[in-house]
């Protein structure tokens, strides 16, 4: 195949470009117009979210987070090290500190049997990461909360539509975050949400949101003029973001069911690959209804994955890995982390390789995908390990 198929690919699902027309006509550009408010009452009634706020990005949402959990110099939160950089930032540009523990080998995600062994006098809050739109277990997790009187803010980045026994990944938590950056299921290039589940953080949400000032509740007539009340900055996103957005959230279960259809053949296809023990599959849990973000393999080592993901690039196949462990970075040393500190992390974020995934992937390209992966393992079989155990069975939930 001779075009280069892209990791990631934008698309239009529907009205996008005639909503940023209409946005413009309405003469509100500046945010909180038509389009964002329709945004969140969306979420708020599909998703059963007490208040929704937009914001410019996820990673706008979790500093809001953080400062209506009040962290400060002193405070810890427990987070994966295996997550973006904006989930920690979020914590340390307050003063806080984050406090990484590993994650589970089957989902990839905060392994919730680890955390109270990390909780200490300075804990404040929990943050777990739903890895790939799969569902960290958010019962034990909320129930560790509660004994300890923590916070739960859920990174669902990731997870927008996808269901832990039925409730929506981002309203378990006290807060949670959603993404709609261009790798995300539903787009506007960049933009986020703030889920906020207790009703008693709403009112300062607001103030922070919009540079600490009351404006909300002077443009509902609650006061006769809004000012300055509380520490805040500009987390309001602009009008066309929104519109672009909810033309894909009016066609939120199609493209998902897109998504599905992609994801369920990537499996079909790779299953041979698994049964040779040459590589493993992603897991989803029985109580975990994923919104399929992503495809990814697991290789036997780092050297295999790097080869492949070389090979693919040769054969115009954009494959890439994803996080590098936060507590493997500069920032993470100086923290007292080092290598060697979080086993299951550093191995599985070595062995990671995610394979293109985007609305408009045909069958075609899904084909050629797999032929190369195949061709590619051929290549460096002889720093394959095959794996003799028998392979799991194959399960796809939903």
């Amino acid at each position: 195949m001779e075009k280069i198929i892209p990791f990631n690919k934008p698309f239009i699902a529907g009205k996008e470009l005639y909503y940023i027309a209409q946005a413009v006509t309405f003469g509100n550009l500046a945010g909180d117009g038509y389009f964002t408010k329709k945004c969140s009452e969306l979420f708020e009634k599909q998703f059963g979210v007490h208040k929704v706020l937009m914001t410019p990005s996820c990673t706008a949402a979790l500093e809001m987070a953080a400062m209506l959990c009040n962290l400060g110099p002193g405070d810890e939160v427990i987070l994966p090290s295996y997550t973006f950089v904006s989930t920690a930032n979020a914590i340390v540009r307050l003063g806080a500190k984050p406090v990484f523990v590993d994650i589970r080998p089957d989902t990839l995600n905060l392994d919730e049997n680890r955390i109270e062994e990390a909780i200490t006098p300075k804990t404040k809050a929990i943050l777990p990461v739903h890895y790939a739109g799969i569902a960290c277990e958010m019962d034990h997790i909320m129930a560790i909360a509660k004994k300890h009187a923590l916070l739960v803010i859920e990174d669902a980045a990731q997870g927008v539509g996808a269901y832990y026994k039925n409730r929506a990944l981002g309203t378990i938590g006290h807060l949670g975050t959603y993404s709609f950056h261009e790798t995300k299921n539903y787009i506007c290039g960049e933009g986020g949400a703030l889920c906020i589940n207790d009703p008693g953080m709403i009112r300062r949400a607001e103030i922070i949101r919009d540079k600490g000032t009351n404006r909300s509740e002077f443009f509902r007539g609650e006061v006769d003029k809004y000012t300055w009340v509380d520490i805040g900055s500009s987390y309001v996103p602009s009008e066309i973001v929104c519109a672009f957005l909810y033309a894909q959230l009016e066609m939120l279960d199609s493209i998902a069911e897109r998504r599905r259809g992609i994801f369920k053949r990537y499996r079909m296809l790779l299953r041979p690959l698994e049964i040779q023990g040459l590589l493993s599959l992603p897991t989803i849990p029985g109580d975990c209804k994923s919104n399929f973000h992503m495809f990814y393999i697991l290789l036997p080592d780092i050297e295999t994955r790097d080869a492949l993901m070389g090979y693919l690039r040769q054969q115009n196949i954009l494959a890439v890995f994803h996080f590098v462990p936060l507590h493997s970075s500069p920032m993470g040393k100086k923290f007292g982390y080092i290598e060697g500190d979080f086993p299951i992390t550093e191995q599985l974020s070595g062995r990671l390789l995610r394979l293109p995934f985007y609305y408009e992937m045909t069958e075609k390209e899904q084909e050629y995908i797999i032929k190369c992966i195949t061709e590619g393992l051929e290549t460096v079989k002889g720093k394959i390990k095959l794996n003799r155990e028998k392979p799991p069975a194959l399960r796809f939930v939903q």
